[in-house]
């Protein structure tokens, strides 16, 4: 999977590779969007985490997370089931 950029610098992912990880519908992963469910964040990484990146998505109790390289490839990925408390 290849994640791009945009002119600004902000991360794109493909909605239907998104969907298939999180084990939905394209529809249904666009209904969660658009009501504001998916959250997102971007670490850059420093030090010996140089020049990497880790996107993650979270999505209710899922949290979907995966490194990029410089290239922005994903170098690994895995999703995540939160237990308890999930607000």
């Amino acid at each position: 999977m290849l994640i791009e950029r945009d002119a600004n610098g902000d991360f794109i992912l493909e909605s239907s590779e998104l969907a298939e990880r999180f084990g939905l519908s394209l529809a249904a992963l666009r209904r969660h969007m658009g009501h504001g469910s998916v959250v997102s964040t971007v670490e850059i990484g420093t030090a010996e985490h140089e020049g990497t990146k880790r996107v993650s998505l979270r999505l209710g109790n899922r949290l979907w997370r995966a490194v990029l390289n410089d290239a922005n490839e994903v170098q690994h990925e895995h999703m995540t089931v939160l237990r308890g408390k999930t607000s």
